[in-house]
């Protein structure tokens, strides 16, 4: 293939992927923004207190293994696969989804039924320190068995999302995440107003299983549209399932390092003070917002162009995307990280303790604002990690990112108990960046000596975005109140300043992208 052809096919294929990355980012913004409003309304109800940990230890266990298996490891081991059957023609595609979709159904239901009956257990291993009080682990354990069924609705869920995204249909699969939050508000409400017998903690982990009977009925119609609902079957011997079968078990780890982690926060978490998992969870919520817009976007729309990249042996056009997904990544990532820095403790009391007769404290905002701060350390490396480690996948490599994972879960290992006793969970949080970026440079280091990145235009793009980074943090820090007279702000006045503060900072942040000569075409076009 010529090198003009070769440009034209870029410029198209970034244009594709922009376009779908646009429809992927709305879709996740309304379910970012939803999900912060369900946990302005958690933070309400429960604070950082006890029943929060309860909750948020028993509401974490399910999506640990729905992040770890459905959208995680099965989903990296299965478009390439997917999208290699869907160029052969509908028939062989169809012939792969019937084995595959009674094989992972009747698998997702055993392991719901054994979730469901060692609930005890799973709550041990999650929150080991909730064992000192009898009364709080058996309350834990019980929702863990409401709960834990919405493993089994919301992987299959996953599922068809994963079908829909490899035939370009990114919005539903997208969208779908706020019908949880929804329904969780929906809970919430009830809760609140006391329209149930039962305790609001008991109420919200009922919503949770009613949001994936409602999530899973949402896919229905669009797998309907497309011809990919069929009749299950359990051949075992297809191989398309076989080989799936063989790049599951290593991209588990591989794609799975942050919920990994998160589990290894949990556990620990659980032995420190009360409020410690509570804090974690609410710096954690934050960080979701730009993670879910730029790494999630990016890591979901370009993993399929990437498979056809790597199935058609265009080595020039793989190489050319990846570069601009780093550069566009780290052109969005590195605003957000110093945002979520430098606004730490504005930005938690503004969602969290912005409403009369809540349960969240000065004390909680500050705690979790100390851990935010490192998640936003954390933050760019969370963006280069979902835009490096397709790269590995499209080529049906899962073992090469399995051994990076292990390291940067070691390390995070490592990092969490020799820091948490002397930092509390601020430490834990510590931990979670050093292993972050610890898998960044593994995962560059892997694709050059692969031969599967040559960086081209990077070094520009990461140069204007950090001198862009720094004018804008001394903004922030010229023109932000200090934390404790924000804290002391009334709650209207503090939401209107963090509007103000938002909207000035992207827009300086973006003037100072275009003096430096960055134009909106570069998103879609090559430099």
């Amino acid at each position: 293939m010529s090198t003009e052809q070769t440009a034209k096919l870029v410029k198209k294929d970034r244009a594709d992927i922009t376009k779908q990355g646009g429809i992927v980012a709305s879709m996740t913004m309304l379910s970012r923004i939803s999900g912060l409003a369900r946990d302005v309304v958690f933070s309400y109800l429960f604070g950082a207190t006890a029943l929060a940990d309860i909750f948020f230890v028993a509401f974490r266990i399910p999506n640990f293994f729905r992040r770890l298996f459905a959208e995680g490891a099965f989903n990296q081991a299965f478009v390439p696969v997917l999208v290699r059957f869907k160029h052969q023609g509908h028939q062989d595609l169809l012939g792969f989804i019937a084995p595959l979709s009674g094989l992972f159904s009747l698998a997702v239901t055993l392991f719901v039924i054994l979730g469901v009956l060692i609930a005890p257990g799973l709550t041990a291993l999650f929150a080991p320190g909730f064992a000192d009080d009898p009364e709080r682990f058996e309350q834990t354990a019980e929702l863990v068995r409401i709960t834990f069924p919405y493993l089994g609705l919301v992987s299959l869920v996953a599922y068809a999302g994963s079908l829909l995204n490899a035939h370009d249909r990114f919005a539903v699969p997208a969208f779908t995440p706020v019908l949880l939050n929804l329904s969780l508000i929906t809970a919430a409400g009830c809760a609140i107003l006391q329209l149930f017998d039962a305790t609001a903690v008991v109420i919200l982990a009922w919503g949770v299983l009613v949001a994936g009977v409602v999530q899973l009925i949402f896919q229905i119609p669009p797998l309907i549209r497309l011809g990919l609902l069929v009749r299950p079957n359990l051949d075992r011997k297809h191989a398309g399932v076989v080989q799936v079968a063989r790049l599951l078990v290593p991209a588990v780890l591989a794609a799975s390092v942050g919920q990994i982690n998160a589990l290894v926060n949990t556990m620990i978490a659980s032995t420190l003070i009360t409020g410690s998992i509570s804090w974690l969870y609410y710096a954690d919520r934050l960080l979701e917002l730009p993670v879910g817009l730029v790494a999630v976007v990016l890591g979901t729309v370009m993993l399929p162009y990437l498979s056809r990249m790597a199935a058609e042996g265009d080595t020039d056009s793989f190489s050319a995307t990846l570069d601009w997904g780093v550069g566009l990544g780290l052109m969005l990532g590195l605003p957000a990280a110093v945002a979520l820095y430098l606004l730490s403790q504005p930005l938690v009391a503004t969602l969290f303790m912005s409403f009369g007769g809540g349960a969240m404290t000065p004390y909680d905002v500050r705690m979790a604002a100390y851990a935010l701060e490192m998640f936003a350390v954390a933050l760019p490396g969370f963006v280069l990690v979902r835009v490096l480690s397709p790269a590995f996948f499209a080529n049906q490599d899962t073992k090469t990112p399995f051994r990076y994972a292990s390291v940067a879960v070691a390390v995070n290992l490592i990092g969490s108990l020799a820091t948490f006793s002397w930092f509390g969970h601020v430490g834990l949080a510590w931990a979670t960046a050093l292993s972050a970026w610890t898998q960044v440079v593994l995962l560059y280091i892997g694709l050059q000596r692969h031969g599967l990145y040559r960086p081209r235009s990077i070094g520009r793009s990461v140069a204007k975005s950090a001198a862009a980074s720094v004018v804008l943090a001394l903004g922030l820090l010229l023109f932000v109140p200090d934390a404790s007279i924000w804290l002391a702000t009334p709650a209207l006045q503090r939401l209107g300043w963090i509007l103000v503060v938002v909207v000035v900072g992207v827009s300086g942040y973006c003037l100072v992208l275009y003096a430096l000569g960055v134009r909106p075409r570069d998103l879609a076009h090559q430099p």
